[in-house]
C-alpha cells in the first residue's frame, strides 16, 4: 500500500512548495499542492509543516576511520607521511573482517542519523583483504539498510594480488541499484609500476576510486621516480577510465585537469579533511572553468556531508579573498554533480522530490524565522540547517528508517556491540607500538 505525506514543506535544491504532499512506495508517486490532495485508500502521515528534502550522498569516504574515534596513539608527524605513518596505517593494518563488519554498523547508523543513505567508501585493511567489501556491505546494504559503493585500497603495504582480486570479486558480484564498486587505488606514492600494469590488465574498462595528489608528496615522488606527474602516470597506464573518482586533486597542474576532462573522471573534494591534515585546499574554480564534474565527500573525518558544503563555501570565499569568487549557485551545482553521479553509478533517480525518483528523503523540523519562498530556500537550508543537520525522520526506498531521530533497538544493539572490537583494535595497535619500542 501506497503512503501519502501531507501538510509539508518540500525543497529539493530546484524546486519549492510551501505546503504539499508526497504520495510515495518504493518511488515517489506524485508531489503536489495541498490545494490539489485528496485522499485515497493509502496511509496519510501528517508533517505538520516539517521541511522535506531529499537524503545525502556521501561521495568519498573511509568507513573503518570511524574506530579512530577518541582512539590515542604516538602522533608526532612533520608531514602528510607521517600523518600515514603515525595514525592511518596504524589503524588500517590491524583491521580484521570483524572489525570491518562493525565499522560499517556504526558508520552507517550514524549518516543514516545525519541524513545520509548513499554511502561511497575507500576501504583499506591489514589482517584481511579478501571478504573485507563483502564485510561492509553486509553491514551498510543489509543491516542497516542503506546504498553502498566499495573500493580496496590496493597498495604495495598489502599484498597487491588479493587487492586485486577482492576489487574485481566485488564489482563482478554486485551490480545493483544498492550495492557497486569501483576498482581502488591508495595513491600514486604506494603504487609501484608493477603494480600499476597488474591493475592494467585487470581493469577492463572500469571507474576507479584513487587519492590525487592529496599532498605535493605524491607529485615530488611521481617526479622524482617516473619523471612526470600523478595523472599523467595515471594515464600512461591507462587508468583513467570514465567515471573514475579522483580525490583530493589539490596539487593537479593545468595539463592533468584537462586529462581528467578528455578521460570523463571526477573529482571528490573533502574540504575538512584537507583543513584539518593542514595540506592545502582544491582549486575549485579551475575544475569548474574545465568543465570536470565535482562529488562531495568527507573523508570519514565524519558522518555528515551538511558541514562539507558549508566549508565548501567558506573556504573558497577564503582561498579567493572574495564572497563573489563561490556562490550559492556554485555550490548548488557540485550538490547537483553529486546526485548525477551517485545516479549514474546505481543507475537510479536520487536528489530531487519528483515522480518517479526514489522514495529517499528526510524530514525536518524547521520553523522559518524569516519568509521562505522558492527565491531563497537554499540560504534558508545553507544557513539555518546545514551547521546542524539532524533530521526527525528519513525514508529510504519508502522505509522509515530512522523515525525521531532514532533507530531501531535491534540496530543500536549492533551498534553497541561495536565498542569491544574498537577496544579490541586499539590494543592491537598499542602492542604494536610497545613492541617497536623495545
Amino acid at each position: 500500500m501506497s503512503q501519502v505525506l501531507i501538510n509539508v514543506r518540500i525543497y529539493d535544491y530546484h524546486n519549492y512548495i510551501e505546503n504539499g504532499y508526497i504520495r510515495f512506495d518504493q518511488k515517489i508517486l506524485e508531489v503536489g499542492s495541498m490545494d490539489d490532495f485528496f485522499a485515497t485508500d493509502e496511509t496519510v502521515i501528517d508533517g505538520k509543516g516539517d521541511l522535506v528534502m531529499p537524503n545525502l550522498v556521501n561521495g568519498h569516504t573511509h568507513i573503518y576511520s570511524t574506530f579512530a574515534r577518541g582512539m590515542s596513539v604516538k602522533f608526532a608527524p612533520k608531514d602528510f607521511q607521517g600523518i600515514l605513518d603515525d595514525l592511518w596505517w596504524k589503524l588500517d593494518r590491524s583491521l580484521d573482517t570483524k572489525m570491518v563488519y562493525y565499522s560499517g554498523i556504526v558508520n552507517a547508523i550514524d549518516s543514516l542519523k545525519s541524513g545520509v543513505t548513499t554511502l561511497i567508501d575507500h576501504h583499506a585493511s591489514g589482517q584481511d583483504i579478501l571478504g573485507t567489501l563483502e564485510s561492509l556491505r553486509s553491514a551498510v546494504c543489509e543491516t542497516v539498510g542503506l546504498r553502498g559503493a566499495f573500493a580496496f585500497e590496493t597498495s604495495d603495504r598489502f599484498n597487491v594480488e588479493e587487492c586485486i582480486d577482492e576489487n574485481i570479486q566485488f564489482m563482478t558480484r554486485h551490480q545493483t541499484a544498492m550495492t557497486r564498486g569501483h576498482f581502488g587505488l591508495h595513491a600514486s606514492m604506494s603504487l609501484s609500476e608493477a603494480t600499476l600494469k597488474k591493475v592494467a590488465k585487470a581493469l577492463n574498462g572500469k571507474p576507479i576510486h584513487i587519492h590525487v595528489a592529496e599532498s605535493e608528496l605524491d607529485q615530488i615522488d611521481a617526479l622524482e621516480k617516473y619523471h612526470e606527474r600523478v595523472v599523467e602516470r595515471l594515464h600512461r597506464h591507462q587508468l583513467l577510465t570514465p567515471k573514475s573518482i579522483l580525490t583530493h586533486a589539490l596539487y593537479v597542474d593545468d595539463d592533468e585537469i584537462d586529462l581528467m576532462k578528455k578521460n570523463e573522471c571526477v573529482v571528490a573534494l573533502n574540504i575538512t579533511s584537507n583543513m584539518n591534515n593542514g595540506v592545502g585546499l582544491p582549486n575549485v574554480m579551475r575544475f569548474k572553468q574545465a568543465g570536470v564534474p565535482m562529488i562531495v565527500g568527507n573523508d570519514g573525518i565524519s558522518s555528515t556531508v551538511a558541514t562539507e558544503y558549508l566549508y565548501l563555501l567558506y573556504t573558497m570565499h577564503h582561498k579567493a579573498g572574495s564572497p563573489l569568487a563561490f556562490d550559492l549557485n556554485d555550490l548548488k551545482a557540485i550538490i547537483a554533480h553529486t546526485y548525477t553521479y551517485a545516479n549514474d553509478l546505481f543507475e537510479i533517480k536520487l536528489g530531487r522530490i519528483e515522480k518517479g525518483y526514489e522514495a529517499d528523503f528526510m524530514r525536518l523540523d524547521y520553523t522559518p524565522p524569516t519568509p521562505m519562498h522558492e527565491a531563497n530556500a537554499f540560504g534558508h537550508v545553507f544557513f539555518g540547517l546545514f551547521h546542524h543537520l539532524k533530521p526527525k525522520d528519513v525514508y529510504f526506498g519508502g522505509k522509515h528508517t530512522l523515525q525521531d531521530g532514532q533507530v531501531s533497538r535491534q540496530l543500536m544493539a549492533h551498534y553497541q556491540e561495536a565498542h569491544q572490537y574498537a577496544d579490541l583494535l586499539w590494543k592491537t595497535i598499542k602492542n604494536e607500538e610497545d613492541n617497536n619500542e623495545s
